[in-house]
């Protein structure tokens, strides 16, 4: 399935329902929802629960870009959705854990979110399901009027989804880094290390190190988290944590700076400490002001 969607913070949420009702909107009311996202997933995958309404298992990918833009997704239905949550949690490890309230409103088949999203606040988002055989020309017409009609603003739109933008508070992805440096194989140094990497799609990637009785055959968790990312198709690092045993900040190494600038930003954040700890962040040019950088 497809849409053509845009997220945007409000902060006049009553004023948008006001506007949206006044334009003939019809009112869905108001939803409960947890949305529970899993790591080591292509793109996005989170198991909705909602009350009312029944549960459901979503993937999907969407580029992180302001303003609307098309999301492919499928939508699975979940009849035992605890059970689902632990079974998904036990294999591939809960990445996120997204709590709002919802005011849903139609209007001309485009779904109106009204969103209040624990530990971040107020959102508008617009969806505009789109046919099989759509070029979405039609949707997006339809999403850019609604948009206008509701007065939503350039400075307002929102690029990432709410697992992200909780994600990008540094605890999560150290969470993330802190989980997998527990199986790390390090027999000889006895130095576990282990590295999280958020890619635009809403994919966090993981790696440890792992050492070798030959000792440059070794790899650096940052190294790891990287082959881990292209191989699960990605090709950007949109942030990066790290974290070791015997360390309370342990910045990459020299070659895994370099390697990180291959496929990130300049302004990329590196977060290094503990989840619920002392951490600092850097950006990639901070850690690396001189990256080696070769034109194709």
């Amino acid at each position: 399935m497809r849409n053509i969607e845009f997220k945007a913070r409000d902060p006049q949420p009553a004023r948008t329902l006001e506007l949206a009702l006044a334009l003939g909107a019809e009112d869905r009311g108001e939803i409960a929802q947890t949305d529970t996202y899993f790591t080591r997933a292509r793109g996005r995958l989170k198991l909705r629960e909602q009350q009312p309404g029944d549960a459901e298992l979503i993937q999907y990918r969407r580029a992180d870009a302001p303003g609307a833009r098309e999301s492919q997704y499928r939508r699975v239905p979940a009849a035992d959705a605890p059970a689902l949550r632990d079974a998904l949690d036990a294999a591939l490890g809960t990445l996120v854990v997204v709590e709002k309230r919802r005011r849903l409103l139609l209007h001309e088949n485009v779904r109106i979110h009204i969103d209040e999203v624990e530990a971040l606040g107020s959102f508008l988002e617009l969806e505009a399901v789109a046919p099989p055989e759509s070029d979405l020309a039609a949707e997006q017409d339809k999403v850019d009027r609604l948009r206008v009609a509701l007065e939503v603003g350039d400075h307002s739109l929102v690029a990432e989804s709410y697992s992200d933008l909780l994600l990008d508070t540094p605890d999560l992805l150290l969470r993330a880094a802190d989980a997998v440096m527990r199986n790390a194989y390090a027999p000889y140094s006895r130095f576990k290390v282990g590295a999280a990497l958020r890619t635009p799609s809403g994919a966090v990637y993981t790696g440890a190190n792992v050492e070798n009785a030959s000792y440059p055959q070794g790899q650096c968790a940052e190294t790891s988290a990287i082959g881990a990312l292209v191989a699960g198709g990605e090709t950007e690092i949109a942030a990066v944590a790290v974290v070791a045993e015997k360390l309370d900040l342990c910045p990459p190494c020299g070659g895994c700076r370099q390697r990180l600038s291959e496929l990130a930003r300049p302004d990329t954040p590196v977060h290094l400490g503990r989840p619920g700890g002392a951490h600092r962040t850097f950006t990639v040019a901070e850690l690396l002001p001189l990256s080696f950088e070769l034109k194709p």
